[in-house]
């Protein structure tokens, strides 16, 4: 009987060690799988009740186990889990009391990174309302249709965005949209400041019977994302969903000891559902900043005792390229969450920086499909198994860049590429991994949707990114297809660029596109236009009108002028041979100008402004 166990305990170290050898990452793979699958199920428990267990419970719950906890650190303030808790229920109030909002209506916050984002959230879950995030950026048109598109009803601000509000307040007043100013005085007529009537109402918990009809399928937030279709599209994030990606962070490994950095926008997913949501999950701290800065950065990370900290790339690109300090690797930091970051800023990083663990998820804000690289493979933006495919259900298909389509086979069905290759990534919309769509205009939605995949009416959520998975199971982002390219953690919808442009007396057509620069993330914007016949090209008549129309990450950096743009059979713009001829004034014959914020004008580029950018000795 010994020997019987000595040979079995010995074929089951055999097993061990040729399981490490063929499947390297098996056990790893196990134990993420595991995780993600306790999770959904505590998820799908939650939202079973009636009512539901929401975000806002887990927030209330934290409240209740630890008040006095701060929740969030902002320069020299500090606020309790009770403070956020006390607040969000006196705006609570004044906004159903008072100013007559109902469950169920949109408030749109137009906020800078602030702690009264979270009391503001907070207070509208207590309501059952929902927030539009509004990108403080925009401004005119763009403004007014991410408030027309969801059914705005009430806009919260600020006095720092005066100019922007005065622009289109008439507007508002004539689509019956109020203003107000988290404020105790209004600079502006016909705005209400709010915050003194926040500060005189009731701070007793709100009751339950306010938020009464909340279920798991309504939405919670209007989170804005650019697209093919030109403007801002709202996506609509609903209370299952903010619940699932709000487990994120403790997938990842954060814990109620953690402080979380983040400096990111509040208005995109990564900070607010992720960053904030899973704070709120775990019940940590955040260390919020107004706006990501190199120079504080570290010691922000010093000054508050920084354990975690969220990212996108071109912030890390940012640090890497700052100037060496001996305190460099004087922090707390053992865990850095986000996404975009390329291979050689990801290698300087951990080598400057000390070793971080690096969580690069990918996961698009409306998507139904993401991805962890849970290994931390230098350059891996996610990692997936035969066990995850088989639950969420997505493939890589063939795509023609040219044709801007996937490609099908004699029966009309796309075709699946093989380990290696670069397709687009499509993930089957389901009951379990629905697609909610965007707010406002079904044909946005249904843009976003590919039917007939694989079978005969099946749906298919597409992503618009091209991605390639290795033989390990790990993926790696490529590029983005059609008419979005991604700038300064931005993404940049071509088709409103060039509806703006297209708008000068000058202008006859314009092309735009991104371009890969050296040592960047993402591309830069340019655009190619052909002039009405007989009129020559202003550029500072241009660079007045890209800046009054379009926030700075939107407005091309070069424009090249061309006698007639190419198009496909179908009137598709051809713009694959101008991404490849980029900027190079050697490459390009037709006359090149580049942005020039001195001279308030387009400038003709020249080679040693293209040398300057290649040596990262311009700042673009």
């Amino acid at each position: 009987m010994l020997d019987f166990y000595t040979i079995a305990i010995g074929l089951l170290i055999l097993l061990l060690l040729l399981g490490n050898v063929f499947f390297p990452y098996l056990w790893l793979d196990l134990v993420f799988f595991f995780t993600a699958l306790r999770t959904g199920y505590k998820c799908h428990r939650c939202l079973s009740r009636k009512p539901p267990i929401t975000l806002l419970d887990f927030f209330l719950a934290k409240v209740q186990k630890h008040p006095e906890k701060p929740l969030v650190l902002f320069g020299d303030e500090t606020y309790s889990y009770r403070d956020i808790d006390r607040r969000s229920s006196q705006l609570a109030r004044v906004l159903r009391d008072q100013v007559g909002l109902k469950e169920g209506e949109t408030v749109a916050v137009f906020l800078k990174n602030v702690p009264a984002y979270l009391w503001v959230w907070m207070g509208l879950e207590k309501i059952g309302s929902v927030m539009a995030c509004i990108n403080y950026n925009i401004r005119a048109k763009s403004l007014l249709h991410a408030l027309s598109s969801c059914k705005t009803t009430v806009l919260l601000t600020t006095p720092d965005f005066k100019a922007a509000i005065e622009d289109v307040l008439p507007t508002l007043k004539k689509e019956g949209v109020r203003v107000f100013f988290l404020s105790e005085d209004s600079p502006t007529e016909g705005v209400e400041a709010l915050l003194g009537q926040i500060q005189s109402s009731s701070a007793e918990p709100v009751p339950i019977s306010f938020r009464a009809k909340v279920t798991p399928q309504s939405s919670s937030l209007y989170i804005y994302t650019s697209g093919t279709t030109g403007m801002p599209k709202a996506a609509i994030i609903t209370q299952s969903k903010l619940l699932k990606v709000s487990h994120m962070f403790r997938m990842c490994g954060v814990t109620p000891k953690d402080i979380i950095y983040i400096p990111l926008p509040m208005y995109h997913s990564a900070a607010l559902l992720l960053g904030t949501g899973g704070c709120l999950e775990v019940g940590c701290t955040i260390a919020l900043r107004s706006k990501f800065s190199v120079t504080h950065f570290w010691d922000d990370c010093r000054r508050y005792g920084v354990t975690v900290i969220q990212y996108v790339g071109e912030m890390m690109r940012y640090l890497c390229n700052a100037p060496k300090m001996d305190s460099d690797r004087d922090h707390c930091v053992r865990l850095a969450i986000g996404n975009g970051m390329r291979v050689e800023v990801w290698k300087e990083f951990l080598h400057r920086f000390k070793p971080i663990q690096i969580h690069e998820f990918y996961g698009a804000t409306e998507g139904n499909v993401g991805f962890i690289n849970y290994i931390g493979k230098v350059g891996a933006m996610g990692k997936t198994n035969f066990l995850h495919k088989k639950l969420a259900k997505f493939e890589l298909i063939q795509y023609n860049v040219d044709q801007d389509e996937p490609v099908r086979d004699e029966k009309g069905y796309c075709i699946p590429v093989a380990t290696g290759e670069t397709g687009l990534l499509v993930a089957k919309i389901t009951s379990h991994t629905p697609f909610s769509g965007y707010a406002g205009d079904q044909q946005k939605s249904e843009k976003k949707i590919l039917r007939d995949v694989f079978t005969k009416g099946d749906c298919y959520f597409n992503s618009g990114d091209l991605l390639m998975q290795d033989h390990d199971g790990f993926l790696y982002f490529q590029d983005r297809v059609g008419d979005t390219f991604r700038w300064k953690g931005e993404n940049v919808a071509t088709t409103e660029v060039e509806t703006t442009l297209a708008t000068l007396e000058s202008v006859q057509e314009a092309s735009v596109y991104g371009v890969p620069v050296p040592g960047h993330e993402g591309k830069i914007g340019m655009a190619s236009i052909c002039l009405k016949d007989g009129l020559p090209f202003d550029g500072k008549e241009v660079y007045a009108h890209a800046k009054d129309c379009l926030p700075n990450y939107a407005i091309p950096r070069f424009i090249r002028i061309r006698d007639m743009l190419e198009t496909t059979g179908t009137f598709k713009q051809l713009k694959s041979q101008l991404v490849k001829e980029g900027f190079d004034p050697v490459i390009i014959r037709d006359p090149l100008f580049f942005l020039d914020d001195l001279e308030k004008s387009y400038m003709p580029m020249t080679q040693q402004i293209f040398s300057a950018i290649a040596e990262k000795k311009l700042k673009l």
